[in-house]
């Protein structure tokens, strides 16, 4: 049994009362699947699922990140028959700019009704009155960032979070210009950005963000949909008596400490398995090893 630990240290967030443990949960694989429809519908087990919310819990992971159109509208109203009443210190997380398709397509949702409706819906479906934090995510390409102005859209958070509906505002799925436009705009207390082991394009990115002290929470942390496969990490993680995800998980936490992980899944098992990654101590000479691995960026 995995007991509860500092979970690699803490966080808080720049400019927000809100301090969290660097190891998060991410609630995506909450959602179910419906052939070629991912994030789509309930899960097989709804019970599996609140037990895995319930458990990450004990374990101290009191940063959860979610999104209405997840499901849509599943795991957020998972969340909150799982824990509702949320613990004090606990800070949800969520995104907005999309809504889905009957096909199982992620659409961008960026106009001002859009939007307003979707804080309206995080709102109802988690049974809050405020939300923590808000991720606008860019849909100018729906599966890596591309240019584009964040401007309007932000300004319409930023009205809402002057209406008492948000707390604090972040990015994802941005390029570095799009976060320097955003930081002119509203104080952004968070970037989610893809990044792992071994896609390291934001890397610089990271290091800009760490000096001001806002977070970076890498999405895909261990691939998502596409785990890592690597030879390589398999006979690091072997020579230290770990698995292979969670040497890239301990790697990330080692990577910089504005870096705050949101592994998801829907297993108590790879729960337990990701928490213990928190706790793993990493030799200079393995880090070295493992830095290798993602430079220049490799595909596998």
């Amino acid at each position: 049994m995995v007991e509860q630990t500092a979970l690699a240290g803490s966080f808080t967030l720049s400019g927000a009362a809100m301090t969290v443990n660097r190891m998060g949960y991410g609630a995506m694989q909450l959602a179910g699947r419906d052939g070629d429809k991912l994030v789509w519908g309930p899960p097989r087990d709804v019970e599996e699922a609140i037990a895995i919310l319930r458990e990450a819990l004990t374990y101290g992971l009191n940063h959860i990140d979610t999104a209405d159109f997840y499901g849509p509208h599943v795991t957020n109203q998972i969340i909150k028959k799982a824990i509702f009443p949320y613990p004090t210190d606990l800070v949800i997380v969520t995104k907005v700019s999309a809504r889905r398709g009957e096909d199982g397509s992620w659409i961008p949702a960026f106009s001002r009704e859009e939007l307003t409706a979707q804080v309206h819906d995080n709102l109802r479906n988690l049974g809050l009155d405020v939300l923590d934090v808000v991720n606008l995510r860019s849909m100018y390409s729906i599966h890596e960032p591309a240019e584009g102005s964040m401007e309007a859209p932000l300004n319409v958070l930023a009205e809402l979070q002057q209406k008492g509906l948000i707390r604090h505002i972040g990015l994802s799925n941005v390029t570095p210009a799009q976060v320097a436009e955003a930081r002119r705009i509203v104080p952004i207390v968070c970037v989610q950005n893809h990044y792992n082991l071994v896609h390291r394009a934001d890397d610089a990115l990271i290091d800009d963000l760490a000096r001001d002290g806002i977070a970076y929470v890498p999405f895909f942390p261990l691939g998502g949909f596409t785990p890592l496969q690597s030879a390589e990490l398999s006979d690091i993680a072997a020579s230290i008596g770990a698995t292979p995800m969670q040497v890239a998980l301990a790697w990330l936490l080692e990577r910089s400490p504005n870096i705050l992980l949101i592994p998801g899944t829907s297993s108590r098992k790879h729960l337990r398995e990701n928490v213990q990654a928190s706790q793993l101590q990493i030799p200079s000479e393995v880090l070295a090893k493992l830095n290798s691995i993602g430079q220049p960026e490799k595909e596998f």
